[in-house]
């Protein structure tokens, strides 16, 4: 099945993940998860105090001259028990500047977008900075078609503060390497779809 999944996204052996393509150009994935019966679904987590409903549409949440280490985030989202991709599954990422701050007037680095029909989502964003209490963590809501919404936050390995978050979940760690042009990362989603 997975051999079909990559081929039907022309995914073969990449060795870097980029941001999403141009128009016209083909969208390449993350290598596909190992799949099996047990997978059991992402953990939730607190929404926090941060979150605003109405964010944009875009698969980019950098703006000209944004200050930051450039992060490419990248998965599938997959379901819970048939563990097959979910087309169109939504996804609302929200986070902190490089500063620790977020954006509470407007939708800076926040934004949605839906997975492909491979269950591939990809986003362009900043590694976020600290602040007081948390460790770097990015937010996001994802919901299969029909679906619960879960809630939960993407977490970077080697991070110093992870041990001292009493909100941090081990198996919310995304899994980060460096690249020329900063970091790429990949997290799946297991989700409840209907």
């Amino acid at each position: 099945m997975w051999i079909g999944v990559a081929l039907a996204i022309g995914w073969s052996s990449r060795a870097a993940w980029g941001p999403w393509p141009a128009a016209g150009q083909q969208r390449l994935a993350p290598p596909p998860p190992a799949c099996t019966a047990e997978r059991r679904a992402t953990p939730s987590e607190t929404e926090g105090p941060y979150y605003k409903p109405g964010s944009p549409e875009r698969t980019s949440l950098v703006d000209p001259n944004m200050a930051g280490v450039r992060l490419i985030l990248s998965g599938y989202v997959l379901s819970r028990g048939a563990c097959v991709p979910v087309e169109r599954a939504w996804l609302d990422f929200w986070q902190a500047n490089d500063q620790g701050e977020y954006d509470l007037a407007g939708f800076r680095l926040r934004g949605h977008q839906f997975t492909d029909r491979a269950g591939v989502y990809s986003l362009e964003t900043i590694i976020p900075g600290l602040y007081p209490g948390r460790t770097r963590h990015i937010h996001v809501k994802v919901r299969a078609p029909n679906g619960p919404v879960l809630t939960t936050q993407i977490y970077f390995p080697g991070e110093p503060r992870n041990q001292s978050d009493w909100i941090f979940n081990a198996s919310l760690l995304a899994n980060v390497r460096d690249t020329a042009a900063g970091r790429a990362a990949t997290f799946n989603f297991i989700v409840e779809a209907r």
